[in-house]
């Protein structure tokens, strides 16, 4: 496993698609520096001691599915993400189905982004193009996003959208899938 350099020295590792405060994930990618050639032999027993010595540290709850070597330049960019929110049972009503309505039939969805917190500046994104699908089935809204480098819908403006905030909602949101493209 690759370190940083200095007095305290730590382990290069990143997760490419960070999740907000108070999201739950069910679908992470955690990448980790090691000094291992992928096409090394050996490499399959090193992907099973990686995924040992890792899955040993984790809390309770949080499992390691899969571990794989790949090359030094590899990188991981997601393109849609997939989240579901919970809303309360008095919630799913009229009201909310017709913010979902609106929203899908939205040529346009213009949104103000905070840029600067100290000066209190903004700019206008238009939101509608990172929005794949809403559905709602019983109390459980399942929005797809599409993410790419020009941005993506952050979870905050999913609820200003729907008219939703964090007391409608009955759970922690939750990330149930990531779709990814490697170069």
């Amino acid at each position: 496993m690759q370190h940083s350099q200095g007095f305290n020295p730590r382990p290069k590792l990143s997760l490419p698609l960070p999740r907000s405060v108070g999201v739950e994930s069910d679908d992470d990618l955690l990448c980790l520096r090691v000094n291992r050639d992928p096409n090394e032999p050996g490499a399959a027993d090193y992907e099973s001691q990686i995924k040992a010595g890792l899955s040993s540290q984790l809390p309770e709850g949080c499992e390691l599915l899969s571990v794989s070597v790949v090359g030094v330049n590899t990188s991981f960019q997601p393109s849609e993400a997939t989240y579901v929110l919970t809303v309360q049972p008095e919630y799913p009503n009229e009201n909310l189905k017709a913010a979902i309505k609106r929203v899908l039939a939205s040529e346009s969805l213009n949104l103000q982004r905070p840029i600067d917190t100290k000066t209190s500046k903004f700019k206008t994104v238009d939101v509608r193009g990172f929005l794949k699908s809403i559905e709602l089935n019983g109390r459980s809204i399942t929005v797809e996003c599409n993410i790419s480098s020009n941005g993506s819908i952050r979870v905050d403006e999913i609820l200003r959208l729907l008219e939703l905030d964090v007391e409608k909602l009955a759970a922690p949101i939750r990330r149930t899938n990531v779709q990814w493209q490697s170069n």
